[in-house]
């Protein structure tokens, strides 16, 4: 401990402390190098079990602070001993994690483009760089002497290079590489000072692969990627000598003289290394790379070498495969698997053609053999096949482009020369992978892979990305099952190298910071069989004799059959007890027990078992076969039975020795216990139950012996022997005569008995009543009747009761003399006392007849029983007397409840039903709500603003009027504060206006828009204060009230919902408990939050100790909630719109904070998201003071010095910064801060007291903790004070500038609120509409997203149907054209196929002759005769025909462009790329549709699909006229039907069969749909996710109803029961067929000899449009649900004009109403497309930037400078003529079918999309087309999507066109194969031979075309494709 400091030290004796401290402060700053945390039940990484195990002990982890992450994992096999390179730094641990030595490895000075030694001079963009570690191997050889350390000269170092030591290889200096002591790594044993060129061995780019592998003879194979900068020439695979060679003069890791891997271009070949692994006598690299010769995709490869080739003559590589597109290794290892050597590789799926893993990936299992004969096999066929296969297809080929070819050798050759030679061709490469099937397939990247065997099984370990180390057992068949996985590091990915110890007991792990330790088993863990075998561990298993888990060599016994079990042997299960006999029994007598026990152990001669009863001792078992006997307890050593029970369980233990092998349990019961705890038929109770217990009926006893003292005895009615059962029971079976009793009366009681015969005494009967706890004793009188049936007549007597009921009920039971006879159930008598609640006359009246209540006149008039009534009975009763009424106001619609108080009110409901007014106006009363006499609540009906009284008419009786009036008034919203806040609600908004009391509260309910806004404070009459509810996305809302039914709304305002605040980011992520710590929090949208917080839970210590002894399980250390938790809050200040500060919460002492999170209003954001570490809390600081051994003394100070106070944790949770220390009332500027110590400077004079002492005392603010340190005295005069004339001159200055402020603010605010009051009158309507559906729209919505959940949990796998790319271009190339060329093959006789296809080669030559393809181009769009489908046409043969060459497309469809601008520059620039014109124009729609396929499917996709299935499904929830195709929900006007249709929906059980199972399948249909309908949606069901084209049609199939016996019935659209009037048919329908809900049908295949009739060929799946026309059969027309209103004499051509002025007709409310609930249900997924599309969150397609940069170029080079035209240009060239295109057209990129109905609602949504990139303003009015209507408001937000859209792109500059070539070259490769270029050149010449003398024409007149000889070029082509005669 140090000294303390002097008591009061003078300023001479501290005058070196601020000279020291800047010296001493880095030293105490400096951080420990390495943090051990050695943990024995760390939270989710080892076992939760309390109790240390040794697996635990085996648990360790060590986090080093790196400068960056660490890179590689070494353990020495002979030590033990764990070696770590990261960034900068090398580690040397002990096996158990504790640090030995550690090395510094950088940073260096050093530039990746300079070679070194590094000389600043002549590298002047050296800079200091990170070294991180690349290759880090052990060298074995000669032991390190102890004694000898650096120094000896030459020959030393020539020396240590032979000693064991550590290879380490980095980043810096190109790459060098050192050697390392084993024992200290900071010691350096050979490195080189300046190294030559080939001495760079690893790649100087920590983000480039570098793997390696030693060989014998000192040697190390060496595996690099390629790196762009640094020396040029480093060959991908290199052998480096690890020894200097005197022979060749060449130093240590030099490749000089030595093999290695020639390439012909190295950055083509930028191989990716994974593993580098030796295997009987080869060494193996694995790696991947993109396939140059054929696929151009990414793939991974094996390549092999003799490790004894000195000249890589060897090398042969083979391509591997996993099956689900895995084809990118992430980490390998060799091992075996049922004793075969395979190699482990972790696979994971790529991002479309490009090196990025995916998330998505597998483990993949090859066979070594299998891998050496295949590439055995490659040599074979390129020694001596050249390469081909049996097929004649290049199978085996030279690889990495150099200057050798697979030959014809000797067929020995490959015998002979294993290895290769001089004369064999190399590099060998095979063109068939190697294809296996995943042996286990994960969601998360698997980084890294380990293997074990256990008892001749192999155990799987894999480190995945998120930190997870999953453990798998690789079954017989290869497949792996997942039997635990462990977290090991939340923070960071699992490294690669993941290592076994020698031993097999632990498992080393790697990630970004931390080294860690892990037992592979916890077998010890489990401490019984049945978790032992649950888990499902393959280390473990169950020692049965020795009863522990334990793994297999573990247990003594394993070799014995049952000794030791395995989980995975399903034969093999834990030892159970089978049957028990007895299995219950009297715990009164002691047995023998018997029990079989399966899975039993053989035993030895000398040993034995016992059985073991509870915690009795054990006893010796009779062990037969499987069969144990064992003697029960005697009864006086058993346990009591429970409290309550009558029986209790007694667990019977199996035991070895004091192991117990397997345990049941046996019940002990107790008949007498069964007697006691029934005391109201104690007989009934016995002979009932279910223990074979009887009753002795004269002693009253219940026994399980069979016999009684005193007879009679009745039996068990379990028992065959009579008298048995409940019915024997002497008992009082009933109560003659009415229950009910009147108070105050003498009235005698009969009771009724049974079976009382058997007492042959006699004794006294008594009967018993029990009143509130008073038993009444009533003589009893025996009247014997026929047939054993007695009756007792109990004395009269008068009871009473005091409870204030109308009844009571007693209990009535008889006595024996002392003994209770058995009663039957609920005889009780009902007393009751008529004064008791009835208050007036009407409630007495209103009392049964039964009870006989009358209202009794007199002087003081009650209801009493009519017997007791002395005075007249009144008939009649007073007239109605009103008390109170609730509410006294309400709202002219009315709609609320009024509730009514007073007497005599009505006996009954319909006496008041229709005698209720309020204030003269009708008031329905409710009938549920009526309570007799004293409650009347009525529903208000609407009037105008009058004022009255409440009257109400009884009968004939006066009318009773109320003193209160209720006053109808009309109350008004007139404006809204604040009117924004966030999407996620709790935003507080008062609403202003007047009468806002109407009603009663409970009436009064707010919305904003159609989300509740909750109510907070008591309403006044002018203003209410609620709370936002979360909405679904940021809008502009109307504010209303509801009043009941009446709804008001805030005139114009609206409240705006903004986008949600985010944090970004939080700082600090300390506190000490005394909280008041500054956090500042920075993101966006703060300023919208009303009460930001910063909030936390606590639990205190000592809860939470035993809460986690109570809790602890292997899931988790505590429970998920307590009630123990305290929440703790401070609100946060100075909020901006990016940033705010908040206060720490005080938490107290040694509480433990769960979580701490950011209120923001609705909003909850947890701190550890925001940060990615927990919030801490330290505990509080100290301070001590200035004099401690005198506190009261004053503070000696000199001015000039500072004052340094003492403490203790000071910088646990604090920054000097935030330290303030006051001197008086001035500050004492913190200088230094450290743990210890705190240093300030005060004021040069002594400052002021700030309380009534003489001298300042020096106060220390840290957050909220406060530190009084003591009195402090200058040695100097004290200052002078502040005048007062300065402090009142600053008063007033401040005063000024905050009023300026002020008005400056109420005037801004003033502005606003007017700006925003200015909206139109058909939004205002448009917006009360889309309210009144919002209830339906929100249910729809509700049904929609139940429906779509298991649509979005396939999205991404088999839920969306995209279409293969072939398709998809086929489908965008040739819309509407069956046979387009893509799926054509060329049809030529085979004399001429040669011919024609070399005249076809030569014409794609000519294609890419940019003059030909301008001028061929240009001649035919100036033929007359070439249309405008002829133009598309040859734009999409001429994209198909230079698909492999987008590059040169892009370009000239860039030079048309120009053209076409500058046509339209002179003339109108706006009306360019209007239309699809010109070939340049198709050919643009074709380019836009190549580039964004990557975006449909990455991005665009899934909305897109959502919305099509929402849209289906909710089409398809309505009737929908399979003749007009109209459907009842939709957004189309003119597709919508109008007509009332009576519908209902059905469920239909589908039987499918599945395999051999039929299996029953609900499905959804109307009762309307025809039978076509029916089976459409069944197959959408049943086919859910299916490609369309995949399902089978509706018309290969039958509907057939199966109802039971009476039959199957086969339905069908047309049949001889179609219901025929004049000349209309109709359709068959469910209907018509009078099928039930929830009848079975299934869908048949239809047989060849059914005969299929005219209409079911019209009702085909796959036909998009309905019938419409012409659908006459023998003169009649098809209907289905109306009648079509066309007249069919009307010419066709007049029709379409007719519809025009349909369509044109205002459409009524109603309609508009429906279509504004499906716009509303829909509404969700039209903004996620429209968001997918527009959004600039993520950056827009590369594709898209570079038109829309070529654009702007365009538009500045011919001086186009209006926004507007660029605006329109941009939009027709990418919305407009793709994604509108898209929209419309699903089927484009799905495999889906778009009926009519579904496509008139995506043709609405498409319109939307269009109107949405207009510059023009959006203005509706009546006449407005209905789709503008509807998205009236939504197209406004759509438009600045847009607007954001282009301007983003715009600013984001230009500069993209490298990128976009790269991704033209990488499109060009990749779809390439895809097109059918042959045909379409074919089809492309026929254009030329139709118009050959033009084309020739043009091209001679060109002079740069005559001197390429173009058109002799294409004379050619014609001789060869047609034989023309030509001037050749």
């Amino acid at each position: 401990m140090p000294a303390p400091a002097p008591p009061s030290p003078t300023p001479l004796t501290i005058w070196w402390r601020p000279l020291a401290l800047p010296l001493l402060l880095p030293l105490l700053l400096l951080p420990s190098p390495l943090t051990t945390a050695a943990t024995t039940a760390p939270d989710a990484a080892t076992s939760t079990s309390t109790s240390p195990s040794s697996a635990d002990a085996l648990h360790r982890s060590v986090t080093l602070n790196t400068a960056g992450a660490l890179n590689h994992l070494l353990l020495d096999p002979r030590t033990g001993e764990v070696y770590v390179g990261g960034v900068n730094a090398l580690y040397h641990l002990s096996p158990d994690l504790r640090p030995i030595s550690q090395g510094q490895t950088g940073p260096r000075l050093d530039s990746p483009d300079c070679l070194p030694p590094i000389d600043p001079k002549d590298c002047t963009q050296a800079r200091q760089t990170d070294n991180a570690n690349q290759i880090l191997l052990l060298q074995d050889g000669e032991d390190e002497p102890p004694q000898e350390r650096d120094g000896g000269g030459g020959d030393a170092a020539e020396r240590r290079t032979r000693w064991r030591s550590l290879i380490v290889c980095g980043t810096v200096l190109q790459g060098i590489c050192e050697k390392r002591s084993l024992s200290d790594v900071a010691r350096v044993l050979y490195n080189t000072s300046n190294p030559v060129d080939t001495q760079y061995v690893a790649a100087n780019d920590p983000r480039v692969s570098t793997v390696a592998v030693l060989v014998p003879g000192t040697l190390m194979l060496v595996g690099r990627g390629y790196t762009s900068k640094g020396p040029g020439g480093i060959p991908p695979i290199t052998t480096r000598r690890l020894l200097p060679s005197t022979h060749h003069s060449a130093p240590a890791f030099s490749h000089e003289e030595l093999g290695k891997l020639v390439v012909g271009t190295y950055s083509e070949y930028n191989n990716h290394f994974v593993a580098a692994l030796r295997h009987e006598g080869h060494v193996y690299f694995l790696l991947s790379r993109r396939d140059v010769r054929e696929t151009k995709e990414y793939r991974t490869y094996v390549s092999r070498l003799c490790a004894n080739d000195p000249s890589f003559y060897s090398y042969v590589e083979l391509p591997l495969a996993c099956e689900g597109g895995y084809n990118l290794a992430q980490a390998a290892t060799l091992g075996t698997h049922r004793g075969r050597p395979v190699l482990f590789a972790t696979m994971a799926a790529g991002q479309a053609s490009t090196p990025t893993p995916t998330p998505r990936s597998a483990l993949c299992v090859y066979d070594m053999e299998r891998i050496n004969k295949d590439m055995k096999r490659a040599q074979e066929l390129c020694y001596t096949q050249e390469g081909q296969g049996p097929s004649g297809s290049d199978e085996a080929y030279i690889e990495y482009d150099v200057s050798s070819r697979c030959l014809r050798l000797a067929k020995s050759s490959v015998t002979e020369y294993p290895c290769g030679g001089e004369h064999t061709p190399s590099p060998i490469a095979s063109s068939v992978p190697l294809v296996v099937e995943p042996a286990l397939t994960r969601t998360t990247l698997l980084s890294a892979i380990a293997t074990a065997t256990e008892a001749g099984h192999t155990i799987v370990l894999l480190g995945d990305k998120a930190g997870h180390l999953h453990k798998v057992f690789l079954q017989a068949d290869g497949m792996g099952v997942l039997y635990d996985s462990v977290t090991v590091d939340e923070r960071s990915a699992v490294n690669s190298d993941l290592l076994l110890d020698s031993s097999g007991q632990s498992v080393y792990i790697l990630t970004q910071k931390k080294v860690t330790r892990l037992p592979v088993a916890q077998c010890s863990r489990h401490t019984d069989c049945q978790s032992c075998l649950s888990v499902r561990d393959p280390y473990c298993g169950w020692c049965v004799l020795e009863g522990r888990c334990s793994r297999k060599t573990e247990c003594q016994r394993h070799a014995q059959a049952n000794h030791w079990l395995w989980s995975y042997r399903q034969e093999q299960q834990c030892v159970s007890v089978q049957s028990l006999v007895p299995s219950s029994q009297s715990r009164e007598e002691q047995t023998q027990v018997s029990f079989t026990v399966a899975q039993l152990p053989m035993l030895s001669g000398d040993e034995s078992l016992s059985c073991r009863f509870g915690g009795l001792p054990p006893q010796p078992a009779v062990v037969r076969d499987n069969s144990i006997t064992c003697q029960s307890p005697k009864p006086v050593l058993l346990p009591p039975s429970p409290p309550g029970s009558d029986h209790m369980a007694l667990r019977v233990s199996l035991m070895f020795g004091n192991v117990t092998i397997s345990h049941t349990y046996l019940t002990f019961y107790d008949c007498r216990a069964v007697g006691r705890l029934n005391s109201t038929s104690p007989c009934m109770a016995c002979v009932g139950s279910r223990w074979p217990c009887h009753w002795c009926a004269l002693d009253e006893v219940c026994t399980h012996q069979k016999s009684c003292p005193r007879k009679p005895i009745i039996y068990n009615t379990g028992e065959d022997m009579t008298p048995r059962g409940v019915d024997s029971c002497p008992c009082v079976s009933a109560l003659q005569g009415s229950p009910l009793v009147p108070v105050g009366f003498d009235k005698e009681l009969y009771l009724l008995g049974k079976n009382l015969d058997m007492f042959e005494d006699e004794e006294d009967y008594m009967c018993v009543v029990e009143i509130e706890g008073r038993s009444l004793l009533l003589p009893a009188t025996l009247i014997r009747g026929e047939q054993q049936t007695h009756t007792f007549k109990c004395a009269a007597q008068q009871y009473q009761y005091s409870a204030k009921e109308l009844e009571y009920a007693a209990r009535v039971y008889l006595l024996r003399g002392d003994l209770r006879i058995d009663s039957a159930p609920n005889i009780q008598l009902r007393l009751y006392n008529c004064s008791v609640g009835q208050s007036d006359c009407s409630q007495c009246r209103a009392v049964a007849p039964a009870y006989r209540c009358v209202w009794c006149g007199g002087e003081s008039p009650q209801c009493v029983y009519s017997d007791a009534c002395t005075a007249t009975h009144q008939d009649s009763c007073p007239p109605p007397l009103i008390t109170k009424i609730q509410p006294t106001t309400g709202p002219l619609e009315g709609g609320i409840r009024v509730s009514i108080w007073g007497s005599n009110l009505g006996q009954r409901f319909q006496d008041i039903q229709h005698g209720v007014t309020v204030a003269g106006v009708s008031c329905v009363p409710l009938p549920e709500a009526y309570l007799i006499s004293t409650r009347i609540v009525c529903e208000l009906q609407p009037s105008r603003a009058i004022k009255g009284p409440v009257v109400i008419t009884v009968g004939d009786s006066p009318a009773g009027q109320s003193q209160q009036s209720f006053t109808y008034q009309d109350p008004q919203l007139l404006a809204i504060e604040p009117d924004r806040g966030p999407v996620s609600g709790g935003t507080r908004l008062t609403v202003k206006g007047s009468h806002l009391l109407t009603g009663q509260k409970s009436d009064l309910k707010a919305f904003i828009g159609q989300q509740p806004c909750y109510i907070v404070e008591e309403v006044n009459d002018t203003q209410l204060v609620c709370r936002s509810s979360r909405a679904n996305h940021t809008s502009e809302l109307t504010v209303r009230v509801l009043f009941g039914k009446a709804e008001r709304t805030v005139g114009n305002a609206v409240f705006r919902y903004l986008k949600d605040p985010v944090i970004t980011d939080a700082v600090p992520a300390e506190s000490f408990y005394g909280g008041g710590r500054v956090i500042t929090v920075r993101g966006e949208n703060f300023d919208i939050i009303q009460q930001p917080m910063m909030s936390m839970l606590v639990e205190p210590v000592g809860s939470f100790m035993v809460r986690r002894r109570r809790y602890l399980s292997p899931r988790g250390p505590h429970a998920a909630f307590n009630s123990s938790l305290i929440k703790k809050q401070e609100r946060c200040m100075d909020v901006m719109s990016d940033q705010m500060t908040c206060l720490t919460p005080e938490v107290p002492p040694d509480s433990r904070v769960v979580r701490v999170w950011f209120e923001l209003d609705n909003l909850q954001v947890d701190f550890e998201s925001v940060t990615g570490r927990k919030f801490t809390y330290h505990p509080d600081p100290k301070l001590y003071p200035l004099n401690m051994d005198t506190p009261d003394t004053p503070y000696r100070f000199k001015p000039g010095g500072v004052i340094a106070v003492e403490g203790k944790g000071l910088m646990l949770a604090m920054t000097r910064g935030e330290v303030v220390a006051r001197l008086g009332n001035q500050e004492c500027e913190v200088k230094t801060l450290d743990s210890t110590h705190l240093y300030c400077e005060p004021p040069e004079e002594q400052p002021l007291s700030t309380d009534e002492s003489e001298l300042p005392s020096l106060r220390v603010v840290m957050g909220n903790l406060v530190f009084d340190l003591g009195l402090v005295q200058y040695d100097t005069d004290d200052p002078s004070p502040v005048p007062l004339a300065a402090q009142v001159g600053l008063a007033a200055s401040a005063a000024v500038v905050v009023l300026v402020v002020l008005v400056i603010i109420l005037m801004y605010r003033r502005k606003s609120k007017q700006a925003l009051r200015d909206y139109k009158k058909v939004l205002v309507q448009l917006e009360t509409l889309e309210i009144n559906v919002g209830d339906q729209c929100r249910k729809e919505f509700t049904d929609l997203m139940t429906e779509m959940m298991d649509l979005s949990s396939d999205v991404g796998g088999p839920g969306i149907p995209l279409l293969d790319y072939r398709t998809y271009a086929e489908r965008i190339f040739f819309p509407g054209q069956k046979g387009a060329p893509l799926s054509q093959n060329l049809d030529l006789p085979d004399s001429r196929r040669h011919t024609v296809e070399q005249g076809l080669g030569q014409l794609n030559n000519l294609l890419n002759n940019r003059l030909f393809l301008i001028r061929f181009i240009h001649t035919l769009e100036a033929q007359q005769s070439f249309s405008q489908r002829d133009r598309g046409y040859v734009a999409s043969l001429l994209t198909m025909a230079l698909h492999d060459k987008l590059e040169y497309f892009t370009d000239v469809m860039k030079t048309l462009l120009g053209d076409l601008v500058q046509q339209y520059v002179d003339k109108n620039p706006k009306l360019m790329l209007r239309r699809t014109e010109t070939v340049v124009e198709k050919m643009l729609t074709n380019w836009m549709s190549i580039c964004l396929y990557s975006f449909l499917k990455e991005v665009a996709g899934e909305p897109l699909y959502m919305l099509y299935r929402a849209i289906k499904y909710q089409v398809d929830k309505g009737p929908v006229d399979a003749v007009t195709g109209k459907a009842k929900r939709t957004l189309n006007d003119s597709h919508l039907l109008r007509e009332d249709i009576d519908y209902t929906s059905m469920t239909l059980t589908v039987m499918v069969k599945s395999g051999v199972e039929v299996q029953p399948c609900p499905v959804k249909v109307l009762d309307i749909d025809t039978i076509t309908q029916v089976k459409d949606k069944i197959l959408d069901q049943l086919y859910k996710g299916m490609p369309y084209s995949q399902r089978p049609k509706a018309d290969s199939l039958d509907l057939e109803w199966r109802a039971g016996q009476a039959g199957h019935l086969t339905l069908s659209d047309d049949d001889v029961t179609a219901i025929i009037h004049g000349r209309w048919k109709k359709i068959n329908t469910l209907q018509h067929y009078k099928v039930p809900d929830l009848a079975t049908v299934a869908l048949i295949p239809r047989s060849q000899s059914s005969v299929v009739m005219g209409v079911n060929q019209v009702f085909q799946t796959g036909e998009k449009t309905p019938m419409l026309e012409g659908e006459e059969e023998e003169g009649q027309r098809l209907w289905h649900l109306v009648k079509s209103s066309e007249d069919p004499e009307i010419p066709k051509h007049r029709k379409s004009s007719m519809r025009e002025r349909e369509r044109a007709k205002a459409i009524p409310e109603i309609y508009l109403t429906r279509l504004l609930s499906m716009k509303g249900t829909l509404q969700k997924f039209v903004d996620d497309v429209f968001v997918a599309i527009l959004s600039t969150k993520r950056p827009p397609p590369i594709a898209v930037r570079f038109f829309f940069d070529f654009l702007d170029d365009m538009a500045e080079k011919h001086g186009i400078d209006d926004p507007e035209t660029v605006h329109i240009w941009k939009t027709n060239s990418l919305p407009l003529r793709f994604w509108v295109n898209i929209l419309k057209n699903p089927q484009f990129v799905f495999d889906v079918q778009v009926t009519d109905s579904v496509d008139a609602v995506l043709s609405v949504i498409a319109q939307t999309f269009i109107d949405s990139c207009t510059t023009s303003e959006h203005k509706v009015g009546r006449d407005s087309p209905v789709n503008k209507l509807l998205y009236a408001r939504e197209i406004p937000r759509y438009k600045q999507l847009v607007e954001r859209y282009y301007s983003d792109i715009h600013s984001s500059g230009s500069g993209c066109y490298q990128e976009m070539n790269s991704t033209l070259t990488e499109l060009s490769g990749s779809f390439a194969s895809e097109m059918n270029s042959v045909v379409a050149l074919h089809e492309l010449y026929k254009y030329i031979n139709k118009y050959y003398d033009q084309i020739i024409m043009s091209l001679e007149e060109d002079a740069a075309g005559q001197k390429m000889q173009l058109a002799y070029r294409l004379q050619q082509v014609a001789a060869l494709v047609e034989n023309k005669v030509t001037d050749l």
